[in-house]
């Protein structure tokens, strides 16, 4: 699970949200800022003093002293806090620095200093309550001197990347002052500063200091660079190995005890850090692990506390390490439906195994409850499988319950969370229902958006499971259904009206697998889901979508902001959305100059989205403003790949070129294809941070010079790319059936945007020229399977079961027509397997399944594009410069081009595909 998104859950019960806009629902403020108010301290909210500049950016509330300039780059001043004392800190902090007209910022509210500092937020991060930007490193040791004096004794959160000045809240680091970004070793764009060549190079904001090598650290701060590297774990009768685990609250980590040779497990806890919802922070959850540990002594499925210790002021506990794997971990190579065909012997092994692993963790919260402890955070990364693949352990004790020291589920895994009807043992009772769901169909995190879709997936289960035994499923949905009301019946944010009002494909069971009776939702289902979402009153974003919206140009861009969906709705013949158009008109009427520029992150993306709404003349003024010197200068910073660098705007250029964008855009276009042609290693060599796949590796530069080919008839682009497709097909490994993956290195990934499916959607477009390169077609074939698997944890189009729907309905398909067809209607079908109510329709959920989306990349509008594609085949609905293909006279494929005059008052769709 990505731990990033946790924070964006809290403001909105149904969508992402970005956390600025304070929690979900109103509750009694309890002091810590984890309460439902999102009131500004009073500092915050005092008139901006004469003279001075003020601005919001995220979180952040700046202030800045007309007449100061500030160098680009230098020693900051960081100042950490914690709910309980960051009002006081932002006071004593404004008024020293308006009196001494030093430029800073400062978070301005309760909930986000409690957001920075809660256990998933970004370990470089926390603690940052404030910044100061001293001019010079006389300045610096000035200000240091004398805020010393004024907060001496105030506490916060240890801030990772920095050195801390003294005992007290303020730490240093040498970092950028204005913004500025470069491109990091995997092609991501991130902050920079300037080395001693004048180049930029990355701002390193890992936990852990790190001085670049060009900046000679003050005397000054000698003293504080001695006492952080005096903090050592010599001395310590443990030998650490290695890491574990990573939380803002601290560490998990794998070590023996060099007295007597034992593997054990030390757990850190942070002072101040990691703050669960109560304001609880780790180190007092430590003590309660601690304390339930204790009172479980001798219970066989739990690991027995050896020691507890502090070094420097972290908390350290020590327990028996547990051999064995997470249960998670067995999914990947345990579960039948991971393949297209999976005979019944398969799917009978795995379901007696299954049912043999719930009931050993039935026995081990059942000897919990014996000594009165309820876990309170029952899910599958804390249930340890031992070597015997029989017996199993319980984990991570730090939310648990006991008598004297009861509490609520305040830290849960999303799919197991329990309803807040729940407490004491009906807690675990819950976790045990979904995770006897969860064993077969790992999908319960849709149960936080409607529980009412238990009876679906226990459905579902029943048909690809058929040796479950009878009532195995109906209790699980029965435990989850019971209490308060499984259904929400009201969407409170975005206008969206009655929301979770049914339960789609919810029909009598079956047992003669998926899709029988359960069909994925229609075009207009899908299309009323996105509507009902819109909101055109917020000037951020238009649609809810994945957490990417909230960066710069992401609320716009193609992949997770509005042109993406606009781009979406039109190409299904959905009815035009004039007021989503004028909302997406007037956010890039005057384009901020740091908006990405790249195809689906930015600004290219957005004009090939107007252009295909019918807006031809903003859209070319738009490209024309991409071309302009200052913005492509910037261009030589940008990776080759599709999603945001040279290969995504140079087919945007070219198209849009032909349009009538003018010779501004032709020569950009021509200018990336001369690059490409002079410099070859932009596509290669492997490295260990290289990306494969359509969106980061280059693939997507193969399919730029594919397309250049089609345009100029140069044999050499298509060597080029042939070789690039080579590149990225060398980090594909087969799995155990020979499918061919993408090897991130601690996972194998099929699907569209990084994964091997979207390397074969270039492949097919560079087939279709020469199909007689065996190697290459050999790497189609063993990669199609990957499209065809049965299960896919989410549904959306880069990343789930929406991108092999769209993979099937245009790639060329070997075998009978009626298998063919088979695959791709079962593909199809299993989509209302994610479906939830929304607005009138169906709508699907995001990446990390915790909330809805709507975006193209993630959500509702990607799965929109690919049911549509599969199932209207004539209207050649494609992404961008990747039309479906089709049969030529000789049984070779070939890209057909689009149906046109599908949309009212619009122009007619182009093949978005240089011919």
């Amino acid at each position: 699970m990505d731990k990033r998104y946790e924070a964006f859950c809290l403001a909105d019960p149904y969508f992402y949200e970005t956390p600025a806009r304070g929690p979900a629902r109103s509750r009694e403020g309890n002091g810590n800022g984890t309460g439902g108010t999102s009131r500004e301290f009073p500092a915050a909210r005092r008139p901006v003093p004469a003279g001075w500049t003020t601005g919001r950016a995220g979180d952040w509330l700046h202030l800045h002293p007309e007449g100061v300039e500030l160098p680009a780059q230098g020693w900051k001043i960081h100042v950490s806090a914690r709910p309980g004392n960051a009002a006081g800190i932002a006071e004593a902090i404004h008024d020293y620095c308006v009196s001494n007209r030093l430029s800073f910022k400062f978070v301005p509210s309760p909930h986000q200093v409690y957001l920075r500092n809660s256990k998933y937020a970004p370990r470089e991060g926390a603690g940052k309550f404030a910044t100061l930007y001293p001019e010079d490193t006389e300045r610096l040791h000035t200000v240091l001197e004398e805020l010393d004096g004024i907060l001496a004794g105030e506490t916060g959160p240890y801030i990772l990347s920095d050195l801390r000045w003294r005992e007290g809240p303020l730490y240093v680091r040498y970092g950028a002052f204005t913004r500025r970004q470069c491109r990091d070793e995997s092609g991501a764009l991130v902050p920079a500063l300037e080395n001693a060549e004048g180049e930029l190079v990355p701002d390193r904001r890992r936990p852990g200091f790190h001085l670049p090598p060009w900046v000679t650290l003050p005397d000054f701060l000698e003293p504080a660079l001695a006492a952080r590297n005096a903090t050592t774990v010599r001395d310590l009768p443990y030998r650490i190995e290695r890491a574990l685990h990573f939380s803002n609250g601290g560490g998990v980590y794998a070590g023996t005890d060099t007295r007597s040779g034992e593997a054990v497990v030390l757990k850190e806890a942070r002072p101040h850090a990691g703050l669960a919802a109560d304001g609880v922070d780790a180190v007092a959850r430590l003590e309660r692990e601690a304390a339930v540990l204790e009172r479980l002594d001798g219970v066989d499925s739990v690991p027995r506390l050896r020691d507890r210790f502090t070094l420097g002021d972290h908390r350290f506990l020590v327990m028996d390490h547990l051999p064995g794997r997470t249960l998670n971990s067995f999914f990947a190579e345990r579960h039948p439906l991971l393949t297209p065909r999976t005979d019944r012997d398969a799917i009978a092994a795995y379901t007696r195994w299954a049912l043999g692993i719930h009931a050993a963790v039935e026995r081990a919260v059942g000897a919990l409850h014996e000594r009165g402890v309820v876990f309170n955070d029952l899910h599958m990364f804390n249930i340890m499988v031992a070597p015997d693949e029989t017996s199993v352990a319980l984990l991570d004790f730090e939310t648990a319950s006991y008598p004297g020291a009861e509490t609520r589920q305040l830290v849960a895994h999303p799919g197991f969370l329990a309803p807040p009807d729940r407490s004491g043992p009906a807690v675990d009772r819950y976790a045990l229902a979904c995770l006897r769901l969860a064993m077969f169909l790992p999908l319960t995190s849709l149960l936080g958006l409607d529980r009412g879709k238990a009876a679906h997936l226990a459905e579902l289960a029943s048909g690809l499971f058929p040796d479950l035994p009878a009532g195995f499923l109906d209790a699980a949905v029965a435990e989850i259904e019971s209490g308060s009301s499984p259904t929400a019946d009201t969407n409170p944010g975005n206008g969206a009206g009655s929301v979770l009002a049914a339960n789609p494909g919810r029909r009598s069971r079956r047992t003669d697998g998926p899709g029988a009776d359960d069909r994925s939702p229609d075009r207009e289902s899908m299309v009323r889901a996105i509507l009902s979402s819109a909101d055109p009153g917020r000037t951020d974003r238009l649609f809810p979508g994945d957490i990417a919206q909230f960066a710069e140009g992401g609320g716009t861009c193609l992949a997770h902001g509005a042109a993406g969906v606009l781009y979406a709705l039109a190409e299904v013949g959905a009815d035009p959305y004039p007021e989503g158009e004028r909302w997406l008109l007037d956010r890039v009427a005057q384009p901020d100059p740091r908006t990405p520029p790249g195809l689906y992150d930015g600004l290219a993306g957005v004009a090939l989205a107007l252009h295909r709404l019918g807006h031809a003349e903003r859209a070319l003024e738009l490209t024309q403003a991409l071309c302009l010197p200052g913005r492509a200068k910037g261009w030589e910073h940008l990776p080759v790949d599709l999603f945001g660098g040279l290969a995504g705007i140079g087919l945007t250029l070219d198209h849009l070129a032909d349009a009538g964008a003018g010779e501004a855009a032709r020569r950009g276009a021509e200018s990336i294809a001369e690059r490409f042609a002079d410099h070859p290693s932009l596509v290669g060599p492997v490295g260990p941070d290289s990306r494969a796949g359509l969106l980061h590796g280059a693939s997507g530069a193969a399919l730029f010079l594919i397309r250049r080919y089609e345009r100029d008839g140069e044999t050499a682009r298509l060597d080029a790319a042939g070789a690039a497709l080579r590149r990225d097909l060398s980090r594909c490994v087969p799995d155990r059936s020979g499918t061919l993956l993408v090897d991130e290195g601690n996972r194998l990934m099929p699907y569209v945007g990084a994964g091997s499916v979207g390397i074969a959607m270039v492949l097919d477009a560079y087939l279709a020229h020469r199909p007689h390169e065996e190697d290459l077609a050999r790497a189609r074939a063993a990669i199609l399977p990957a499209a065809r698997s049965r299960f896919y944890v989410q549904p959306g189009l880069f990343r789930g079961r929406a991108g092999m729907i769209l993979h099937l309905a245009r790639t060329p398909l070997d075998g009978p027509a009626k298998d063919r067809e088979r695959d791709l209607s079962e593909q199809v079908d299993a989509m209302a397997w994610y479906a939830v109510a929304l607005g009138g329709g169906t709508a699907f959920p995001g990446d990390q399944m915790m909330r809805l989306s709507m975006d193209l990349a993630t959500g509702t509008a990607g799965c929109l594009l690919a049911l549509t594609a599969a199932r209207e085949p004539d209207r050649g609905i494609g992404l961008p410069f990747l039309p479906p293909l089709a049969p030529r006279g000789d049984g070779r494929p070939h890209e057909r081009p689009r149906t046109t005059g599908v949309h009212h008052n619009r122009t007619a769709p182009s093949p978005l595909v240089s011919r």
